[in-house]
């Protein structure tokens, strides 16, 4: 059966057990359907119901941000092929009454939910469904492989699935090589390639992770899991330099396909994480890492606080910033725990300042950006960056400064565009000057200035444009390329934009 042949099922609760429990209950392939995706509120599954078009939808009814009902109505009004069925509880009648005048297909109690009774309940709805036709119990192998890796990464081991796959694996070992890249196509085809230089006999299959990381799994015989592992890293640090944006990590190997899920959460994901540690790490392998720092001390927290409500804040800066440095070096740190560190400081400093009568006003209404900003970073240097910045801010708090704290930063970035203006200034190389993710520096940039990055960058050339026409020494082309556009008709076009007239007409005006 291929993939056009299946019913495509998509599942909608809050509760992942749930969720999971109906996955991999059974083999769905086998009885004609296909488990598409999954989506733990009703406006998630709108999203995907957009890309994946399922031909029958089973939800729950009580869900955070948008319920069953409502989705139910909405797929009624916008897709009314596709079928819904219920899952509710005991208590949640009146809202099952309601979905049934938007035209369910038919309802299940949640204490009573039994995958025999939620399979009958399938093919009934599949077979009011035009076009589909009758099922057949043939199963497509590379969905049958894909649906087993499904299973196991989950958890689930399924011996009879095993055995039935065994032809698609014949070697002994199996090892991951993954990485968090966005280009996942393109790491997967140079991955394959270096495997296919290194290996001749092996086998390549791209686990079904969804948009956590791109891993490949490995199936290989002895000696090209011996030589896989000798030559990898030479081998792979090219490929990350090229199709990878973060590092390559090739995971402890495995000789049972069983231990799929113990290898890539306990080990592959492990091994991704030291990446926000040592970003400059190129390629991770499981018994060839980077030499641990020695270990450090636990914050004292005690010493941090009394260092403060002493108003010695110099020494208490100088301690946070010598410790929280000193543990970034720890790349095996959970970064969960490393992140929640520095935002746990950023809320003491806080209350501190606020218990100690300062003005802490600034802070107070600012902590949830650098909260945020620390929680979206990438690498531990934005992370460490997101709370050096938060510390100048409760610097110029602590001095009391006639400037506003919130444009001590913003000084900064203004400054260093002033400077940086004719070189080819972006967004994304500002932030990485700064160590700050580039979708927060814009945020940052528009919410502390009024204008956004890109319209500040254009108004400081045309502002440098302008005084240059105005002295009538350089030629307009030269001072296009004079002010960091290398494009004369775009300056031209900003130029006319920013001012109202074009250089040579602002050139001429002046001269009059």
């Amino acid at each position: 059966m291929t993939a056009l042949n299946y019913c495509k099922v998509l599942i909608v609760d809050d509760e992942q057990l749930i969720r999971q429990g109906i996955k991999h209950f059974m083999n769905w392939e086998q009885e004609g359907f296909q488990i598409v995706g999954e989506a733990s509120n009703g406006s998630e599954a709108l999203s995907l119901i957009e890309e994946l078009r399922p031909h029958i939808v089973i939800t729950d009814i009580v869900m955070p941000v948008m319920d069953g009902e409502e989705l139910t109505r909405i797929i009624k009004q916008r897709y009314p092929a596709i079928e819904v069925i219920i899952l509710s509880s005991f208590g949640e009648f009146n809202y099952v009454r309601s979905t049934f005048q938007s035209g369910v297909a038919d309802y299940i109690l949640k204490p009573k939910l039994e995958m025999r009774h939620l399979l009958s309940v399938l093919k009934l709805a599949a077979s009011k469904i035009p076009g589909l036709g009758e099922q057949q119990s043939e199963a497509d192998g590379k969905l049958s492989v894909d649906s087993l890796l499904e299973k196991l990464l989950s958890g689930y081991n399924d011996e009879d699935s095993l055995s039935s796959v065994g032809h698609y694996f014949p070697h002994r070992y199996y090892a991951l090589i993954g990485t968090k890249s966005v280009e996942g196509a393109g790491f997967v085809q140079a991955a394959q390639k270096i495997v296919a230089e290194l290996i001749p006999d092996y086998v390549a299959h791209e686990l079904p992770t969804g948009s956590e990381c791109t891993t490949l799994l490995i199936n290989t015989d002895e000696s090209g899991l011996d030589k896989l592992l000798r030559q990898a890293k030479q081998s792979f640090r090219q490929a990350a330099d090229s199709v990878a944006d973060k590092a390559i990590v090739i995971g402890e190997p495995f000789d049972k396909l069983a231990m799929l899920h113990e290898r890539y959460e306990g080990n592959l994901l492990k091994l991704m994480a030291y990446g926000f540690f040592l970003p400059e790490v190129p390629v991770f392998i499981y018994n060839d890492l980077p030499k641990l720092q020695a270990s450090i001390e636990p914050f004292n927290l005690n010493r941090f606080t009394d260092e403060f409500k002493r108003e010695r804040f110099d020494d208490a800066f100088d301690y946070l910033s010598g410790h929280v440095h000193a543990l970034s070096a720890n790349y095996r740190m959970n970064v969960f725990e490393f992140k929640s560190f520095l935002g746990n400081l950023i809320f003491n400093m806080t209350v501190l300042l606020g218990n100690m009568k300062y003005d802490n006003k600034e802070l107070d209404n600012s902590k949830f950006t650098y909260f945020r900003a620390i929680e979206e970073a990438a690498t531990a240097k934005e992370a460490i960056a997101a709370l050096d910045w938060f510390i100048v801010l409760a610097k110029a708090c602590i001095a009391d400064k006639a400037e506003q704290p919130g444009n001590v930063n913003m000084k900064r970035l203004l400054d260093y565009i002033d400077e940086h203006y004719a070189e080819p200034l972006n967004l994304t190389e500002m932030a990485k000057h700064f160590h700050f993710n580039p979708s927060y520096l814009s945020n940052y940039f528009s919410t502390h200035n009024e204008e956004g990055f890109i319209d500040y960058l254009h108004k400081v050339r045309t502002d440098k444009a302008a005084s240059l026409l105005r002295k009538g020494e350089a030629m307009i082309s030269e001072i296009s390329g004079m002010v960091g556009y290398s494009d004369h008709s775009y300056f031209c076009k900003v130029f006319k934009r920013h001012t109202g007239h074009s250089p040579s007409s602002y050139r001429r005006q002046y001269l009059k």
